[in-house]
């Protein structure tokens, strides 16, 4: 194999840009010639593709975001846009691919291998919500931009002794809810994952107000419902002076943690690597302290197991 290319899909995360970094220098340092495809699937197919250099990853490792851009191009779900794609790949001579996305970037890549082109997948998404691996590029960054927020939220909740509904983002997963509410000391948190009960919430503010608690913080994710519809339900019970924030698409902008940075290096690396061995249809992630691969289809069709679900238990009984 002398010629690999990489492509970001799907929203972005941060971390992206370290794993583009470290597929760049690692394809360089192995004696490859490594391409940028611009647009995910979409540049794919109209072959907005080049090769990278060192220098084009200078500097990157600390940037959110993704320097090869991302679009969402649900055309590549057909055989035809699938072919079209490996058509321009193969004008430019590369012979393998390495995508770095969600589920729907994944399944890309599944169909392009099943089609005879090598492809290797990353995790890239901050709502931590891809089988086979414990965290994905960009979920450390979006708990601690969360996080962020809340801490001064709370500053005001408490001045005029508010209840504030937190709405995260998450899509159908819970993750971010959950770390960023324990992490928060949230008196609530409301995922997916776990049925709730309003009447289970009001008891839990009241209990607060008695004691003299000056504020209460409810982590909603948002694939449970919108924060609004939250309120407008909470309102029948009483009038808690309640305001909702929408924290939306800031969580998945600003410089990566470290913990990003790190697994995006350690992603991209390995990435390039299983290339190199022949290999395709895998994904990398991380499970405990230990680098893991799966087959992409594998990870598509297996049901997820939420980790962690224990913090949930957890925060009720020490949030109080």
């Amino acid at each position: 194999m002398k010629r690999i290319a990489v492509l970001t899909s799907g929203g972005d995360a941060p971390g992206m840009n370290a794993a583009i970094r470290a597929i760049v220098r690692k394809g360089i340092y192995d004696g490859l010639e490594v391409y940028g495809i611009n647009y995910g699937y979409a540049g794919m197919v109209a072959g907005d593709i080049h090769r990278l250099t060192v220098d084009d990853v200078g500097d990157t490792i600390s940037r959110g975001g993704t320097i090869l851009y991302s679009a969402r191009y649900p055309e590549f779900k057909d055989l035809e846009g699938q072919k079209k794609g490996i058509e321009q790949l193969k004008k430019f001579g590369i012979e393998g691919l390495i995508v770095i996305g969600g589920d729907g970037s994944y399944r890309g890549g599944a169909a392009l291998t099943k089609l005879g082109f090598p492809t290797i997948g990353i995790p890239g998404t901050i709502d931590n919500d891809i089988v086979g691996t414990e965290y994905t590029l960009g979920f450390d960054t979006a708990i601690n931009t969360v996080l962020d927020s809340v801490d001064k939220i709370r500053d005001t909740a408490t001045s005029h002794v508010r209840t504030f509904i937190i709405e995260v983002m998450g899509r159908n997963a819970g993750d971010i809810a959950l770390w960023a509410g324990i992490g928060s000391g949230a008196e609530s948190i409301v995922i997916p994952e776990i049925d709730f009960r309003m009447e289970e919430v009001v008891k839990e503010i009241r209990a607060g107000r008695e004691r003299g608690k000056k504020h209460t913080i409810i982590m909603l994710a948002e694939g449970v419902m919108q924060g609004t519809e939250f309120a407008e339900k909470l309102k029948e019970y009483d009038n808690f002076h309640t305001r909702v924030t929408v924290l939306g698409h800031v969580q998945r902008g600003g410089s990566p943690s470290a913990r990003d940075r790190v697994l995006g290096s350690l992603f991209g690396y390995n990435a390039v690597q299983l290339l190199e061995e022949g290999k395709g249809g895998l994904c990398v992630g991380i499970v405990g302290s230990e680098l893991a691969y799966s087959d992409i289809s594998e990870t598509l069709n297996t049901k997820r197991d939420v980790p962690y679900l224990s913090l949930y238990q957890i925060n009720k009984e020490i949030s109080f």
